[in-house]
């Protein structure tokens, strides 16, 4: 993983005020092909993205983790493997429904207000959901809340490609082919449209770390994958308080 600074993306109207009520609507209409529409769009990288997640968190056997966002909980059984109690979290009852059947408890709650007590689980992750709430710092330092003192955040995000060349293909890939594909196999493609300008109007993965040490995670560093269009970010919870 690498540290360094670099400005976030330009908001567009997808940006950073997005009421809770409304994405979680969003996200219901769209769970019922959730998991295909991902792997489609993702050319099948998705599931290299969760196993990568699950070796950044680095979770012991018996250790309780809490998977924020976790949608129909695929990324949640990636996490349980190994012997890990992994918790599937969601506000958007749509998506736990449609992953009713996978075998991991789950919990509705927003990533703002977590259903959990102070201190109560050993590591908290969050696979592309952190740009999708209202206020992210709040939801960084709710994190920080319940995980135990030496526990771990990852947060594994849409990101900015790091080879310009490679960037600007990906970003006319999000404008324009992803909403053409996702009308093919989403139901509900212009959900699509959103979430395509949402990863575009995200910060970069420095200001992403920063916001991270500023809802008081330490040792923050990531690692880009698939050429920094997707990245883990991992920080640490402090053993002692400041």
């Amino acid at each position: 993983m690498a540290t360094g600074g670099r400005a976030g993306a330009a908001g567009t109207r997808a940006g950073l005020d997005k009421r809770p009520d409304e994405v979680a609507a969003m996200f219901d209409r769209v769970a019922g092909r959730y998991d295909l529409t991902n792997t489609v769009l993702s050319g099948g990288l998705d599931a290299g993205w969760r196993r990568a997640t699950r070796e950044a968190l680095g979770a012991r056997p018996g250790s309780t983790v809490l998977d924020v966002a976790a949608g129909t909980a695929v990324s949640t059984v990636e996490l349980a493997a190994g012997g890990v109690h992994a918790i599937a979290c969601d506000f958007s009852q749509g998506m736990l429904a449609a992953g009713a059947a996978r075998p991991v408890p789950k919990v509705a709650g927003d990533a703002m207000a977590l259903p959990l007590a102070d201190e109560s689980v050993d590591g908290v992750v969050i696979s592309f959901g952190l740009r999708n709430v209202a206020d992210p710092a709040a939801a960084l330092r709710e994190f920080a809340r319940v995980t135990r003192p030496g526990g771990t955040l990852v947060v594994c995000e849409f990101s900015s490609p790091v080879w310009a060349p490679f960037r600007t293909v990906y970003t006319e890939y999000l404008m324009r082919a992803l909403p053409v594909i996702a009308r093919l196999v989403s139901s509900n493609p212009e959900a699509y449209v959103y979430l395509a300008e949402s990863i575009r109007a995200w910060p970069a993965q420095p200001e992403l770390a920063r916001w991270l040490q500023g809802a008081g995670w330490q040792d923050v560093a990531w690692r880009n994958l698939t050429g920094g269009a997707v990245a883990l970010h991992r920080g640490t919870k402090p053993r002692q308080s400041r």
